[in-house]
């Protein structure tokens, strides 16, 4: 089992956070930036209205500009203890005649403003050491005495618009954050309701009993879930008839070696009441012959948990490429002492090499599983031939009895056995049948030339690259 990767809600809402953090970030700096602007926007238009409110108190004496500067003109900043405002009125020459003498004059360039109906210009600049912003409004004069261009000048320094701006900064941030913190309770919520349905499928699964492999119920369950369910029932389908497999097979073995194990009981039972030395021989030589069978059919009941594994080994990408002649010619050799012991001929027709792609123990099985069923049922004098064609086909002929059309299918059925009287469990074509499944490969009887059987097994083409 592999480690846990944590709450997918938990992992939802973290990734939520982190995308709503860099959101909040993202608008906080916008809404510092344009409170800066409307702080800004809002200042200047005072600024313009304290330098118009000076210009109105402008009046000649002894034909000399001087200024009478109203107290409003300063007191629209007093509500504001954050800043501190400075003005500089000067006269037609530009000399200063009231205020502070060396307020900043504008940089060169400056354009003036299209925002008000004014000759004004906004700068920034800096006085006693602090950042201030600062407008100059020229203010036209027209007197019998005198006829030019007075400026007045006032700065205010910027800790009044920066506390403004920063006050809707921390605004703007208290009220997202609230925003985003109920936005994180509701897809919490929304969440744990979305996922309710899985929760309950997880309890009806684990309130199942280990061999109740029925299906999930797909009542109240979203679209989303609908493949997942239908993937464990898929899964839970395919065990079932695995577990329904085995226990028909391990009925059907037990019932098999019942049998014979009690038919060899009784009989050295038997043997051993005899008194004369030639029945204990003949007892001892029954109970071989039995003993024998019954590690064939071990063998085989062996041989068919193998394919089962090699199966699974083939499915998980176990497979390898191999020359079909070659396994065909290494089994004959193994095989040729058997078929010379009961008279057969065994021949083997493979020309050039046939790359398949398989398990090599199973395709062994199955060739052997061939070839010995052909050498059983082939009488003394007949002929047994392997034929591996270019196409990827496995032949076995024989010059035995056959088996009738109606009978082909069943016969890869497990411990089906034609005749009752030979000594066979029924389990070789049985082996056959599910090695070539594995394989992904056809399996076909039909009579052969001589009347036999001939099997031909046809690998399926990606197995042959």
């Amino acid at each position: 089992m592999g480690a846990s990767e944590g709450s997918l809600r938990g992992r939802l809402l973290r990734r939520l956070a982190a995308m709503l953090a860099v959101l909040l970030l993202i608008g906080g700096w916008s809404a510092y930036w344009n409170g800066r602007e409307a702080a800004d926007t809002a200042y200047d238009r005072t600024l313009l209205a304290s330098a118009r409110a000076i210009a109105d108190g402008l009046f000649t004496a002894d034909g000399r500009l001087e200024a009478l500067v109203p107290y409003v003109a300063l007191d629209m900043f007093a509500y504001d203890s954050a800043g501190r405002i400075y003005y500089q009125v000067l006269d037609l020459q530009g000399e200063s005649i009231s205020g502070y003498a060396d307020l900043p004059a504008p940089p060169p360039g400056t354009p003036r403003t299209d925002d008000y109906p004014a000759l004004a210009r906004f700068y920034n600049g800096e006085y006693a050491g602090e950042g201030v912003r600062l407008v100059s409004l020229l203010q036209p004069v027209s007197e019998p005495q005198l006829n030019g261009i007075a400026e007045i000048r006032v700065a205010e320094t910027l800790g009044a618009r920066e506390r403004l701006a920063r006050d809707l900064l921390s605004d703007t941030l208290w009220r997202s954050g609230l925003l985003a913190l109920a936005s994180l309770v509701m897809v919490w919520l929304a969440v744990s309701a979305g996922l309710r349905p899985l929760g309950r499928l997880s309890e009806a699964v684990a309130e199942r009993q280990p061999d109740d492999l029925r299906s999930l119920p797909m009542v109240s369950v979203q679209r989303e879930l609908v493949p997942l369910v239908s993937a464990l029932n898929g899964f839970t389908g395919r065990l079932r008839k695995q577990f329904e497999r085995q226990a028909r097979f391990i009925a059907d073995a037990s019932h098999e070696l019942r049998t014979p194990l009690a038919a060899l009981k009784a009989r050295l039972e038997l043997g051993l009441r005899e008194r004369q030395p030639e029945r204990w021989r003949e007892t001892l030589e029954e109970a071989a012959s039995t003993t024998d069978r019954l590690i064939h059919l071990a063998n085989q009941l062996l041989s068919l948990a193998r394919v089962e594994s090699g199966a699974q080994a083939i499915a998980e990408g176990g497979a390898q490429r191999l020359d079909l002649s070659v396994l065909a010619r290494e089994l004959g050799l193994a095989m040729a002492a058997l078929a010379h012991k009961r008279g057969v001929s065994l021949a083997l027709e493979a020309g050039h090499p046939v790359w398949i792609v398989g398990e090599p123990t199973l395709l062994t099985e199955l060739l052997s599983n061939l070839v010995d069923n052909a050498l059983a049922h082939t009488p003394g004098g007949g002929n047994v031939v392997i034929r591996v064609l270019p196409e990827g086909v496995l032949e076995v002929t024989d010059d035995g009895p056959g088996i009738p059309a109606e009978e082909r299918d069943r016969v890869f059925a497990r411990f089906y056995r034609r005749d009752t009287e030979r000594s066979g469990a029924g389990l070789g074509l049985a082996i056959v049948g599910e090695i070539c499944r594995a394989h992904r490969a056809s399996i076909v009887l039909d009579e052969s030339e001589g009347g036999g059987l001939l099997v031909r097994v046809s690998f399926a083409a990606s197995s042959r690259k």
